[in-house]
């Protein structure tokens, strides 16, 4: 990974991966924590949004019928969007994150 540390320049696309527009080393720590949290939100994300479709999907399409459980399309399609819900508040909470070592 290439950072680029430095505002003088105006190419900032052909850099580096990582620009720095201040010249403050320290962001580095910062950036690294960032990422570490975003990846953490992502799996968390994943979790979520498999979870619900992996119930949802199946009972709204009649697996669970011989145990009288049966969801119907409507309920499944509400349920899949709660899902998109909790994923988007979830993400939404990454802006809480402290970015510090």
């Amino acid at each position: 990974m290439k950072i680029f540390i430095g505002f003088k320049y105006y190419h900032f696309d052909s850099a580096g991966d990582v620009v720095l527009v201040r010249s403050d080393p320290r962001d580095i720590v910062a950036i690294l924590s960032l990422s570490r949290a975003t990846h953490k939100k992502m799996i968390q994300n994943l979790f979520w949004a498999t979870g619900y479709n992996v119930i949802a999907i199946p009972l709204a399409a009649g697996v669970g019928i011989s145990a009288g459980i049966l969801l119907s399309p409507a309920v499944g399609a509400a349920v899949m969007s709660v899902s998109t819900i909790i994923v988007a508040i979830n993400a939404r909470l990454l802006k809480y994150t402290s970015l510090e070592s």
